[in-house]
């Protein structure tokens, strides 16, 4: 018989911040996919054929740093282990998400320290949570 620890109270607050932070990607990534022309009217028509420009390879890397990072903080609240091999998708999705940004113009609207500060903060909080879920298995809260 295994015995695991009781899930320490920030466990709670980690996985409902990350569902929530990453539901954001979720709402983009199904909005921007489906096609929505309710979302997709608030960007300009350079905006548009760049988004619709992307190879689907690129769109299978974003998926995979969207979901990835999703499940993931679902499985932190369901305290698997499999959060961090999720986050760890996640993470090659934006590397290859990234590649394609840093080796293909942009419209010079898109290309904004605020949009690169915002990309930062996506790829550290995905780091960041590898690393707290693969603590929170070693501490034998998740199994």
């Amino acid at each position: 018989m295994t015995l695991t620890r009781k899930a320490p109270w920030h466990l709670w607050v980690v996985g409902v911040l990350a569902i929530l932070w990453n539901l954001g990607g979720v709402v983009d990534y199904t909005m921007t996919q489906t096609r929505n022309a309710a979302y997709l009217g608030q960007f300009t028509a350079e905006q548009l054929a760049y988004f619709t420009s992307w190879p689907a390879w690129f769109e299978a890397f974003w998926a995979f740093g969207v979901w990835g990072a999703f499940a993931g903080s679902i499985l932190l609240l369901f305290r698997s282990r499999f959060a961090f091999y999720a986050f760890a998708v996640s993470l090659i999705g934006i590397i290859g998400t990234t590649f394609w940004t840093v080796t293909n113009p942009m419209p010079e609207s898109l290309n904004s320290a605020g949009m690169w500060a915002f990309t930062t903060a996506i790829v550290l909080s995905v780091i960041l949570l590898a690393i707290y879920s693969r603590r929170m298995i070693a501490a034998g809260v998740l199994h």
